[in-house]
């Protein structure tokens, strides 16, 4: 079945909020304690639209997860790292579409001149896990009874990937989109040609994504 992954749109909210809500209800995957339903979905895509930060995978026409990337902190100095998330429905987890979502979205941050991303997960939660290990993330460090959530504490591990090697690199130094394969670590991934972007500036974007 096809796969397409594209950017998020305001008519994807009612299927983002079905997808969303077992992870809050159901889980601790979310320190999210209620599931937001179509209205505040298509809220949170709005702040999103037109920024490639916001995808969704679709399977067969129909909207099987989403993955996005918003600022990792509203200091400055963070304006060249995002905090990732990916959500996928519980029929489609395990067909790679995690990983799918994840590689299309990478590509895309690296072309607007992000430097790496961090994600925060909830434990336990052995897939998600092994998903950001498979799409090169690494552990940068756990912190110990962050949250409480049904009833008990839950640990949350940090995982890291640097989307360039940056070694010799100015933040906010434009990136052909040719010089990508070998600066995007720790494995190339596919791109294609756009035009040549540079970060948002962090008060832009916390204006833009809000918390």
């Amino acid at each position: 079945m096809d796969r397409i992954v594209r950017v998020a749109t305001p008519d994807d909210a009612a299927a983002c909020a079905a997808i969303y809500a077992p992870f809050v209800a159901d889980s601790a995957a979310t320190f999210e304690t209620s599931p937001p339903d179509a209205r505040e979905m298509t809220r949170r895509i709005e702040r999103f639209f037109g920024r490639e930060t916001w995808l969704v995978l679709e399977t067969g026409g129909t909207v099987a997860g989403f993955a996005y990337a918003k600022p990792f902190a509203d200091r400055p100095t963070f304006r060249w790292t995002l905090e990732t998330n990916v959500y996928v429905a519980t029929e489609h987890q395990r067909q790679g579409a995690g990983r799918t979502l994840y590689d299309a979205l990478l590509v895309r941050l690296a072309r607007r001149g992000y430097h790496r991303v961090v994600a925060s997960i909830v434990l336990p939660n052995d897939p998600a896990v092994a998903l950001h290990e498979a799409a090169g993330f690494r552990r940068a460090g756990r912190f110990e009874r962050i949250g409480w959530k049904h009833g008990q504490w839950h640990d949350a591990v940090m995982f890291q990937r640097d989307l360039v090697r940056d070694d010799g690199i100015t933040p906010g130094n434009r990136t052909a989109d040719a010089e990508l394969p070998s600066l995007l670590t720790p494995e190339p991934l596919e791109v294609t040609r756009t035009p040549l972007v540079r970060p948002h500036p962090a008060e832009d974007l916390v204006a833009y994504f809000g918390d």
